[in-house]
């Protein structure tokens, strides 16, 4: 037998890092023969030996070893690594923030893209509460890193999330947070029988409870921080997740002023006149503007997704996802989980996956909407329903895979953000649903970029969403779409006017707005539910046309059989047209001046095949002629 073999297998073993006894149960040798001929003590093994011993240490064998049980939802980093669960190695983020030197640190990224378990990593990797570090990191990144061994284990931390806090009154919302700090002092109680306790400490620590005023409350974590740090003899460490919530859940529920105030001023004692603090890191999805929360705190470093200095510590790199996949078997997939969950950009580092739903598919096998969840879209979906024109007008040309100019603000002011399109364009980027296609123009507070639905996953939230402005009693919008096939205009004037009544409200939320605003509003949101509904048949295209309703839609087949339909919407006008018939009658007029069919039949449709109709409105009545 040739010495290379076994110098190759010498070799082998030392790359997968095996002993001689994982190498004996893998091949079913004896552990004798396995030392012996491994050990290059045996001159002639034999064939039958040297093949276990190739396939023990191959390549396939040590992928099916790598396999990691997958874990969803966990988001306990000592579970995750004690289990042996799949993990993407993150720990080099700790030496990053380490050396930035930051105080308070604030990280913006969308949801469900390993916030949590960072910050439970960082818990793990530094808190004095703990004393597993080697165990844990011993086999990951941060520990081949010498000086940051010596700092595992070493300081008092304090972490919280207000991931729960999302109650819909302030007084409810208030009494979570509450709840949370409550906790906090449980912890540590066997803090009062030190020396250094005085009577007044001993007063306050008391007064931290489910009943404490907004006084004791805001200066509660502070309070927390100097008793640890006397009482360990170092300052504190405090690691927050989803900073944030308490605040949208308080704009989506009209209690934005009130808990603005209190978070302002428990942030304020927390993060600014804490001597006791020795660093911090805020996690969240949204940057809030520095006047609502932030406006006393001048140590805050910010990264978020447009500016980000810790690009590949959040989301899965691309190299990364291949990785996965490979020690999945499931490398030719590789092209559909870039469709569906690739496309975002952190800073400068472009194909960053989303790591929920790429995980998700690892374990299931299924390319399926993993990111999506209705409850935690609801402040998008408000916005979206309830926007003007030129954002509804946006999300069309999105959902037919265009990219559209947006004003994006640094911060986002969320009292204001119903009335800034800006704000909703802003937030839409801050939470995944938006990618950056180009930087258009990157001066001052607020830039200009061509952006874009993130991935097909993302289209699909949306598509979901605008399903969802026409479901409800009574509606009967798949009934309407049913009748526009069947060129049944009786009964698509009984449905569309059910429809026009039930869902006007929806998307008519300015004080005062006139009749003639009214129709505007609700068909920019109904275009948006034909594309929703028929973009399987249809390529559904607008003019765009601004004004009081006034808007063109053409419905062409995919299938060139198929029929394709024009319509054109049109407000009554009292002074020139005396009924909605009249009305309608104008409005087919103008689909005959503006010749649409002559560009439908350039492109294969059959003339006879071509349907045209005017929606005529009046207030909340609806004509269809």
């Amino acid at each position: 037998m040739k010495y290379s073999n076994i110098n190759n297998l010498q070799n082998r073993k030392k790359e997968l890092n095996l002993t001689y006894e994982q190498i004996a149960e893998r091949s079913g040798l004896p552990l004798s023969t396995v030392q012996k001929v491994l050990g290059g003590k045996v001159d002639s093994p034999r064939k039958s030996t040297i093949d276990a011993l190739e396939d023990a240490l191959s390549v396939s064998f040590a992928r099916a070893d790598m396999r990691s049980e997958i874990s969803i939802g966990n988001q306990d980093f000592a579970a995750i690594i004690e289990n042996n669960y799949f993990y993407v190695d993150k720990t080099e983020f700790i030496k990053s923030w380490w050396e930035s030197g930051d105080v308070v640190t604030l990280i913006t990224r969308p949801r469900r893209f390993g916030k949590t378990l960072n910050l439970s990593m960082m818990e793990h990797f530094f808190s004095n509460k703990y004393q597993d570090g080697v165990n844990l990191f011993k086999n990951l990144d941060i520990w081949k890193h010498r000086e940051y061994q010596k700092l595992a284990n070493q300081y008092p931390v304090i972490f919280l999330s207000f991931a729960s806090v999302k109650g819909t009154s302030f007084e409810t919302a208030r009494q979570q947070i509450i709840q949370q700090i409550v906790g906090l002092y449980r912890n540590y109680n066997h803090i009062l029988d030190a020396p250094f306790i005085t009577q007044m400490d001993r007063s306050f620590w008391n007064m931290v409870s489910y009943d404490m005023n907004d006084a004791i409350a805001t200066d509660a974590i502070r309070f927390l921080c100097e008793m640890l740090c006397k009482y360990y003899e170092r300052k504190v460490l405090i690691f927050m997740d989803e900073y944030d919530t308490p605040i949208q859940e308080a704009y989506v529920d009209g209690f934005w002023n009130e808990m603005t105030g209190f978070v302002r001023n428990l942030f304020n004692a927390t993060f600014k006149t804490n001597r006791y603090l020795e660093r911090a890191i805020l996690t969240g999805i949204t940057r809030i503007s520095k006047e609502s929360i932030f406006s006393d705190l001048n140590n805050l470093k910010v990264d978020t997704i447009t500016n980000a200095r810790y690009e590949n510590d959040f989301g899965f790199t691309e190299k990364e996802v291949r990785e996965a996949l490979s020690n999945y078997d499931m490398e030719d997939s590789f092209s559909d989980v870039k469709k569906w969950y690739d496309g975002f950009k952190i800073g400068s580092k472009a194909d960053i996956y989303n790591p929920w739903s790429v995980t998700q598919y690892l374990d299931s096998g299924k390319l399926d909407d993993y990111w999506a969840n209705t409850s935690e879209n609801s402040l998008i979906d408000k916005l979206i329903k309830e926007s003007g024109v030129n954002v509804k007008t946006a999300v069309e040309s999105l959902l037919k895979g265009e990219a559209v100019e947006a004003l994006i603000d640094d911060e986002i002011v969320f009292n204001l953000i119903d009335k800034n399109e800006s704000g909703i364009f802003s937030l839409l980027l801050a939470a995944g649903y938006l990618r950056v296609v180009d930087v258009l123009q990157e001066q001052g507070v607020r830039k200009k970029y061509s952006v874009a639905l993130t991935n097909l996953e993302v289209k699909h939230t949306f598509d979901d969403m605008i399903k969802r402005w026409f479901e409800g009693d009574n509606v009967g919008y798949n009934d309407f779409i049913k009748a526009l096939l069947q060129n049944d205009v009786k009964y698509m004037n009984r449905f569309m006017n059910d429809i026009a009544l039930n869902t006007f409200s929806v998307f008519d939320v300015g004080k005062g707005v006139s009749n003639r605003r009214e129709p505007e509003r609700f068909y920019h949101g109904f275009v948006l539910g034909l594309m929703v509904d028929l973009a399987d048949k249809y390529l559904i295209t607008s003019n765009r046309e601004s004004g009081f309703g006034r808007y063109d839609v053409c419905l062409e087949p995919k299938e060139k059989s198929d029929p394709a339909y024009v319509i054109e919407f049109k407000v009554h006008d009292c002074e020139d047209e005396k009924d909605l018939q009249e009305t309608v009658k104008k409005a087919l007029k103008q689909i005959e001046d503006k010749n649409y069919d002559a560009a439908l039949i350039s492109r294969g449709v059959n003339k006879d095949r071509i349907f045209h109709y005017g929606f005529a409105f009046e207030g909340k009545k609806v004509l269809i002629g």
